[in-house]
């Protein structure tokens, strides 16, 4: 294949997994790209291709072992010289992903990214007697700037820290991502200043264990400092703020959230379950009283909050009483957000030492019963959007209609929530607007562009009301 004389060699990449993981792939573009390496799109011939895999889960594992058989039947046909395996499952697997594919040219664990230049060159350069990479976890936050980003220019994702302490039993990341490391908040703070020079308006934050921030580096929890000092950081609008462990949400951290400028009330916070004898069994060391007083705070602490939460269900020894306290309580609580998995045994973890595993038929139905409950909560928040004036963030041009553009609004992470259909001229990705929520259809919205450029000071949602149209597209088609 031919290349310009400048560039050294072509390769295309596969990221797979969490936005933690992503923002190691974006590393290691940045970090090819800097040393002469020329993205490509994935469907084309190339010299390499580097998976970033996921282990969290056994789904997460098949589909990365889907992508690596893909990426080796390309080799065996012509199309690829070279298959880099790197990240959570390489992490988890090591030695034995080489038994199980001896084509894949090499194996990087998660520490091994800022090496990822080097391991291709040696590829290239035909040496192929060490065929793995693994570095033993960072005892210093690495430093995740001069990124080549592969998330629409107008957010990014920013990981705070790495690893985690918690130990939950039914969890494998700690033995994959190491312990607890804080990113320092003036390099949290550069790259913050850094993504908003690159055109960044929503930032993420993600870690594995958000509240924990800082006590590890600083001998104490310091989530508000980073957030006030984040909160200064010209050119961004939206903070949205993803992980958040029910524990360390100090007094000050509360405040933090109330008098932030570019906090947008929406926050991401795992609770796993609701009974106390299936939380001690998952070693997640919060209660279901202290979990109630939490959520209580933070929607006073943030009006208009919309929380976003994931259970699990199918816990080793989990009795139909303790499954009917969970559904009970999220038909109270009515997050807005809400999403469950079945339990996955995972064999190094000790919940797969637990007796009373359950069959899959019944995790899947009561999987199943909790979405059904949902359901109906996620779809009345929506419809309470309509009539009202919200802020809307431009993600990219629609499909399906002209002038009809695809966004979110506060209530709205990417990739993991709805998305708003937008009615509007002018309007490019990035833009922040406001809008008229015209309609709900399901967990999406239909909006249209009311022309008026939003304050991050403003409040996210406004009454007006109005005759509530019919729940469909085409109430835009007259526009």
């Amino acid at each position: 294949m031919s290349k310009q004389p400048d560039i050294k060699a072509t390769f295309s990449f596969v990221s797979l997994g969490c936005s933690k993981n992503l923002v190691d792939s974006e590393r290691m573009l940045g970090l090819l790209s800097q040393d002469g390496y020329a993205l490509v799109p994935d469907t084309q011939a190339t010299d390499l291709v580097i998976i970033n895999t996921c282990g969290f889960i056994d789904s997460a594992r098949q589909e990365s072992f889907g992508v690596i058989r893909e990426m080796l039947d390309r080799k065996r046909a012509g199309q690829i010289k070279g298959v880099i395996v790197a990240g959570c499952l390489a992490e988890r697997n090591q030695e034995e992903l080489l038994e199980q594919f001896p084509d894949v040219d090499q194996v990087v664990g998660v520490f091994g990214r800022e090496e990822i230049a080097k391991v291709s060159e040696r590829i290239l350069g035909g040496l192929d007697e060490q065929r793995t990479l693994f570095r033993p976890a960072a005892v210093q936050a690495q430093d995740d700037r001069a990124r080549l980003r592969i998330t629409p220019r107008h957010l990014a994702y920013l990981k705070v820290s790495e690893g985690c302490d918690r130990n939950c039993t039914f969890c494998a990341i700690p033995y994959m991502r190491g312990k607890h490391v804080t990113k320092p908040i003036e390099m949290v703070v550069d790259e913050a200043r850094e993504l908003a020079a690159d055109g960044v308006r929503e930032l993420l934050l993600v870690a594995q264990d958000m509240t924990y921030y800082g006590l590890d580096l600083y001998g104490r929890t310091r989530l508000d400092e980073l957030l006030k000092a984040l909160d200064e950081v010209e050119g961004i609008d939206w903070i949205r703020i993803l992980y958040n462990y029910p524990q360390y949400f100090t007094d000050e951290v509360y405040e933090a959230l109330a008098s932030s400028k570019k906090i947008i009330p929406y926050l991401d916070m795992p609770i796993q379950h609701i009974n106390d004898r299936l939380l001690k069994l998952m070693n997640r060391r919060h209660t279901r009283s202290e979990t109630e007083q939490i959520v209580k705070r933070l929607r006073t602490t943030m009006p208009g909050l919309v929380l976003r939460t994931t259970f699990i269900v199918g816990f080793p020894g989990e009795t139909e009483a303790e499954f009917e306290e969970l559904l009970e309580y999220i038909e109270h609580t009515k997050f807005e957000r809400l999403g469950v998995f079945s339990y996955s045994l995972e064999p190094d973890t000790p919940a797969a030492k637990l007796p009373g595993h359950l069959s899959e038929e019944v995790k899947q139905e009561r999987r199943e019963r909790i979405m059904a409950a949902q359901q109906p909560i996620a779809f009345a928040f929506n419809e309470s959007l309509v009539g009202r004036e919200t802020d809307v963030i431009i993600d990219s041009v629609s499909p399906h209609g002209k002038n009809l553009w695809l966004g979110r609004t506060y209530a709205d992470a990417p990739d993991v929530d709805g998305v708003t259909f937008v009615k509007g001229t002018n309007l490019q990705p990035g833009d922040l607007v406001a809008c008229e929520t015209l309609a709900a259809e399901g967990y999406d919205l239909i909006a249209r562009a009311t022309g008026t450029t939003p304050s991050p000071r403003r409040k996210r949602t406004r009454p007006k009301p109005r005759k509530r149209p019919s729940n469909s597209l085409a109430i835009l088609d007259n526009d």
